[in-house]
C-alpha cells in the first residue's frame, strides 16, 4: 500500500481541521460528512430513489370511531 497514514499524520490533519473551522463549526461539518457519507452508500445500495418517509400523523382517531361529525 503505497499511501499509509500513522498516528501523527492523523492528528496533524485534525489540528488542521480544527484551524481551519473553528471549534463552533466542528458539529456541523461531522453532521455533513456523516450525511454525505449515508447517501453515497445509500446510492451504492440502490436505494437513492427511496426516500425516507416520516409517517403521517392520523386524524382524530375518537371522532372516526364514534361515528359523529362535527360541523
Amino acid at each position: 500500500m503505497p499511501f499509509r497514514m500513522g498516528p501523527m499524520e492523523i492528528a496533524l490533519i485534525l489540528l488542521i481541521v480544527l484551524i481551519v473551522f473553528g471549534v463552533g463549526k466542528l458539529p456541523q461539518v461531522g453532521g455533513a460528512i456523516g450525511r454525505g457519507i449515508r447517501e453515497f452508500r445509500k446510492a451504492q445500495r440502490g436505494d437513492f430513489d427511496k426516500e425516507e418517509k416520516e409517517p403521517e400523523p392520523k386524524a382524530n382517531e375518537n371522532s372516526a370511531n364514534d361515528g359523529s361529525e362535527k360541523t
